[in-house]
């Protein structure tokens, strides 16, 4: 077998290469293969152990860079009419809720009160002297309906007491015609008697007196019947009369209705005066324009001078304490398969390059395309499959920003923590 000799660098001397056996070393080449296949595998270990961790670091995260900070934006407008005198605020100013923002002029609105609380005095006089008639008419009426009963009875004893008395009188009266006929008839038979001298002339002249007396007896009779038939007629009419009034005092309770309904209405005029009276103190509060909230005014638009009418928007305010402020974040419809609620959110703003801490509130009910102002309509066979945004809304954990360095609208980057 031939053989070769090579000198080696480091020893300077000739080693065979190439000879194979049982009790041979190792060559240099071999043993420099064997050392890059063990690095080669240390690195590539090395690499697998990095590789894990990281891969399960990036997959138990979702984040995007589509996302802002958003808020309520609280609109201020005037809840009546009128001439503004005063604006106290300007934009970008933070204000404190109940600040004065914008002073109406309240001349107006004091009149109108006044003329509420004049009303009011004037309809609970009315309502006032209602509620006494109805216990006045309630007894007037208990004492009228037995005094009119008591007249009926009295004027119908009258009346039966009349009668009788009439009764009496024609009873007199033919008694006294018939006394009258049997004086007629002795001085028609004693006349011509006493002609003849057959009886004597007294007898005629006592028989004519006699007649005479008995003639003014029925005249006499005759007057008292007439008088006791008026008297009569006059107790039919008192009985009438007392009965007309009995009849009127049986009304009585319909009236005592009446006065309890002119009562009730008298209440409800007060009542209606009474809420007119509010709404004008109402409308006088609404004069003073104050802050909803608290946060920065923007917006501005009013200006003293300026007649502003209800409804009108004159400025707005932004609140930016972390409980009114949150993100809204459009995540990929991919994203969201182990996304939920209350996950916790590393949440980075690119104004500040701070993070803060925060949790998933909620998942959007459908993508931010079906929202807009023309949704696409997918039916047309030209459909072109383009993956969605879902917004997600993140909140803020509570004293993330005291000092209100967050604006709505500012640019963020969420990391939701998904497994």
């Amino acid at each position: 077998m031939a053989t070769t000799t090579t000198e080696t660098p480091e020893h300077g001397e000739l080693q065979r290469s190439g000879t194979t056996g049982p009790g041979a070393p190792p060559s240099p080449l071999r043993r420099r293969k064997t050392r890059r296949i063990i690095i080669f595998l240390g690195i590539a270990l090395v690499l697998v152990a990095v590789a894990i961790p990281l891969y399960r670091y990036i997959v138990s995260y979702e984040s995007t860079d589509d996302a802002e900070i958003d808020g309520y934006i609280y609109p201020v407008s005037s809840r009546v009419s009128g001439y503004a005198v005063r604006v106290t605020v300007d934009d970008n100013q933070f204000v404190q809720a109940g600040t004065v923002l914008v002073q109406l002029d309240p001349k107006d609105y004091n009149v109108a009160v006044a003329n509420a609380k004049a009303t009011l005095a004037n309809l609970k006089s009315s309502f006032e002297a209602a509620q006494v008639n109805v216990p006045l008419t309630s007894v007037n009426t208990s004492t009228l309906l037995s005094s009119a009963q008591a007249d009926v009875e009295n004027t119908q004893a009258g009346l039966t007491a009349a009668e009788r008395q009439f009764d009496a009188a024609q009873a007199s009266l033919r008694q006294a015609e018939a006394n009258d006929l049997i004086a007629q008839d002795n001085v028609t038979r004693y006349k011509p008697l006493a002609a003849v001298d057959e009886i004597p002339q007294q007898t005629y002249t006592q028989a004519v007196d006699s007649q005479k007396a008995t003639a003014a007896a029925v005249e006499a009779a005759r007057s008292s019947a007439g008088a006791t038939e008026q008297a009569v007629t006059e107790a039919r009419a008192r009985v009438a009369q007392a009965q007309a009034n009995l009849h009127y005092a049986e009304t009585r309770p319909q009236q005592i209705s009446v006065q309890r309904s002119r009562a009730e209405a008298a209440e409800a005029q007060v009542e209606q005066a009474q809420a007119v009276l509010d709404q004008a103190q109402l409308n006088l509060q609404y004069t003073t324009v104050v802050a909803p909230v608290s946060g920065i005014v923007g917006q501005r638009s009013a200006q003293p001078g300026q007649n502003v009418s209800p409804g009108q928007q004159m400025m707005t305010v932004v609140p930016l304490d972390s409980q009114n402020i949150w993100v809204t974040a459009d995540f990929k419809e991919t994203q969201l398969t182990y996304m939920r609620p209350g996950q916790p959110v590393k949440i980075h703003v690119d104004t500040y390059g701070r993070d803060y801490d925060g949790h998933v509130l909620n998942i959007g009910g459908a993508t931010g395309s079906r929202f807009s102002l023309l949704p696409p309509e997918n039916a047309t066979g030209n459909y072109v499959k383009v993956v969605q945004r879902i917004p997600v809304k993140i909140v803020f954990e509570n004293g993330q920003d005291p000092e209100h360095l967050l604006r709505l609208g500012m640019s963020v980057e969420p990391k939701v923590k998904v497994r």
